[in-house]
C-alpha cells in the first residue's frame, strides 16, 4: 500500500519514482528510505545581490527581495560596474490565504558550475561595493529535480501496541539531540519536534516556542492560532489553545521569561498579538508559571515571584530568581502581574492554579503529549497552507517568506491518513548534489500524496533529524552536525 502512495507522492512532486527499501521495526511500524529524482536540473551556482528593502523603514538593511523598481535600479548599477545582472520575479506561492502575483524581485549575476567559480565573481562584486551571497540554485529552482533524500515512518495504530509520545527529556528546558533523546528512551523511531528557543535573548534556551505537553503535564503555553500535534489514544492535528489561571486571574505563560514571547501570538503582545514566526514579542504586564520540570533556576529581573508548595500555599514572596520546589510551583509577575502577586500572594495565602488545553470550541483536550509546529500543510485531504495566518509571512518583509517557505530546506512533517495511521516525513536539504530539501508546498504535496488527510510542519532546517533504534539516519544540514533541539516525537515499543 505505501509503495503505491510513495509513487503517487513522487508523481505529485514531478520527480522520478522512488527506490524505497523498507525496514520493519515492529508490527505496525515501518521506515522507508526514499530517493526522489536524479539531480539533473539544478546543480548550478549563482551570485545573489542584496536588494534595497521593501520596508517603509529607511534604515532597513538590504534584503533578498525588493520591489521591481529597486531591482531594476540595482541591475543598472551593476551593469555600470561591468557585471551582467538580471532581475527575477518571485511569485507568491499558492497558499490558501496569500495574494497572487509578485512577492518581490531578486537580482542575480551569472550561472556557475561550481561554488568556487561563483565565489570568485562574488569577491569582485564585494570589492565593487555590493552586498552579495553565493547560492546553490537547487534550493529555488522552479521545479524540483532532486535528488531528495527522504525518510518516511508509518505507524499503524491497528497493529502497533507501543506508544507515540512527545518528550523534552529530563527537563522542560535545555537542548538535546534527537538521537540522544531517542536512544535514552529506547525508541524505535525519533524525530525532532516543535519550535524552541535557541538564543538566550529570546527566552530560556530549549523552552518550547509554542504549546508543549509532556507526560500529560502542560509545560509551555500555546501560540494562539497555530496548529499542533496532540498525542493520546488517537493522535490528532488541529489548533489548540491554553487556559492557565491562578484564582481566576489569567496566567500568560509557562516556563519562560516574563515579558518575552517567542513567536508572539498572545493577547497584549507587542508589536503584534498574532503569530509571527521567528519573532520575539514583548509584554510589560505578565504572570508566568514555572513547573518543577523547568530544569533550571527561574529567571531574575524586575518584578516579584511567589513560591508555592505542593498544596498551593505561598511560602515566600520575593524578588525574581531561584529554584522551583520539587512538588510546588513558582509564579513570577512583572508590571500589573507583579502588582497582582503583591496583593494576593502574601506568605500563607492559598492560590488555586488551573491549567487546561482546549480546542477551538473551548472543550478540554486530554492529551498525554502535544508538539507545536506550523504551518498547516493538508486539511481534509487537500493541500492547504495558511502562511499569513500562521505567521510565516512577515508584513513588509517578503524576504522572510521567500527564505523560509519558498526556498527548499530540510523539513520535518507529520500527517494522519483516513485509517488513523501516523505518517512522519523528513527530507534532508541544503546539501548540493545530495539533497535539495522541500519548499513548504512541496512538503504539503508529498504528505497529501502519501494519503494524509491532515498534516502539519514541525521544526525543520538544521533541526531536522530522524533516529532509528537510537541511531541517526538523516544527514543534518548544520556544519557542526546534529543540532540539539527542545523536544522530540518518539515511537516507543510496548
Amino acid at each position: 500500500m505505501l509503495t503505491k502512495l510513495l509513487l503517487t507522492g513522487a508523481l505529485v512532486l514531478g520527480v522520478n519514482p522512488p527506490a524505497a527499501p523498507v525496514e520493519v521495526l515492529a508490527p505496525g511500524v515501518e521506515v522507508w528510505s526514499v530517493t526522489l529524482g536524479q539531480g539533473t536540473g539544478h546543480n548550478s551556482w549563482t551570485v545573489t545581490v542584496a536588494v534595497p528593502s521593501s520596508s517603509q523603514d529607511p534604515d532597513a538593511p538590504p534584503a533578498a527581495l525588493g520591489t521591481q523598481d529597486h531591482a531594476q535600479a540595482l541591475v543598472q548599477a551593476l551593469s555600470a560596474k561591468g557585471f551582467a545582472a538580471r532581475a527575477e520575479e518571485v511569485d507568491w506561492p499558492a497558499f490558501a490565504d496569500s495574494p497572487r502575483g509578485a512577492l518581490g524581485w531578486r537580482v542575480r549575476v551569472g550561472s556557475f558550475s561550481s561554488q568556487a567559480a561563483a565565489a570568485s565573481t562574488a569577491a569582485a562584486m564585494k570589492a565593487a561595493g555590493f552586498t552579495v551571497t553565493t547560492e546553490w540554485t537547487g534550493q529555488d529552482g522552479p521545479q524540483s529535480q532532486g535528488p531528495e533524500h527522504v525518510k518516511v515512518a508509518v505507524v499503524d495504530p491497528r497493529r502497533f501496541t507501543g506508544q507515540v509520545v512527545a518528550t523534552h527529556g529530563p527537563s522542560a528546558t535545555g537542548r538535546r539531540t534527537t538521537s540522544s533523546l531517542a536512544a535514552a528512551a529506547g525508541a524505535l523511531v525519533g524525530v525532532n519536534g516543535g519550535f524552541f528557543v535557541i538564543d538566550p535573548a529570546d527566552g530560556i534556551p530549549g523552552e518550547a516556542a509554542g504549546l508543549g505537553v509532556y507526560d500529560g503535564q502542560l509545560q509551555s503555553e500555546a501560540t494562539d492560532g497555530r496548529v499542533e500535534l496532540a498525542l493520546g489514544q488517537r493522535p490528532s492535528i488541529g489548533s489548540l489553545r491554553t487556559q492557565v489561571t491562578v484564582n481566576g486571574m489569567t496566567v500568560n505563560g509557562v516556563n519562560r521569561k516574563p515579558g518575552i514571547i517567542r513567536n508572539c501570538g498572545e493577547p497584549g503582545d507587542q508589536p503584534t498579538s498574532k503569530p509571527l514566526h521567528d519573532t520575539t514579542c514583548a509584554n510589560p504586564n505578565e504572570l508566568v508559571l514555572f513547573t518543577p520540570q523547568l530544569g533550571t533556576s527561574t529567571p531574575a529581573g524586575d518584578g516579584v515571584q511567589a513560591v508555592l508548595d505542593a498544596h498551593g500555599v505561598v511560602t515566600a514572596l520575593q524578588p525574581r530568581g531561584g529554584d522551583v520546589p520539587a512538588n510546588g510551583h513558582v509564579l513570577q509577575g512583572i508590571g500589573t502581574g507583579a502588582a497582582w502577586l503583591s496583593a494576593h500572594a502574601q506568605p500563607g495565602a492559598k492560590l488555586r492554579l488551573d491549567s487546561r488545553v482546549v480546542d477551538q470550541r473551548g472543550r478540554t483536550v486530554q492529551a498525554q503529549g502535544v508538539l507545536n509546529g506550523g504551518p498547516w500543510l493538508v486539511r481534509d485531504g487537500r493541500v492547504s497552507v495558511d502562511a499569513v495566518a500562521d505567521g510565516v509571512s512577515h508584513p513588509g518583509d517578503p524576504s522572510y517568506l521567500y527564505g523560509w517557505a519558498i526556498k527548499r530546506n530540510p523539513r520535518t512533517m507529520v500527517g494522519l491518513d483516513r485509517s488513523g495511521r501516523l505518517i512522519i516525513v523528513t527530507v534532508d536539504g541544503r546539501q548540493p548534489g545530495y539533497s535539495e530539501g522541500f519548499s513548504v508546498l512541496e512538503g504539503a504535496r508529498m504528505l497529501a500524496g502519501l494519503g494524509a488527510v491532515q498534516a502539519m510542519n514541525l521544526d525543520g532546517g538544521g533541526s531536522t533529524a530522524m533516529a532509528v533504534n537510537g541511531k541517526l539516519v538523516t544527514s543534518p544540514s548544520d556544519a557542526t552536525g546534529e543540532r540539539p533541539i527542545g523536544d522530540a516525537l518518539l515511537i516507543l515499543p510496548h
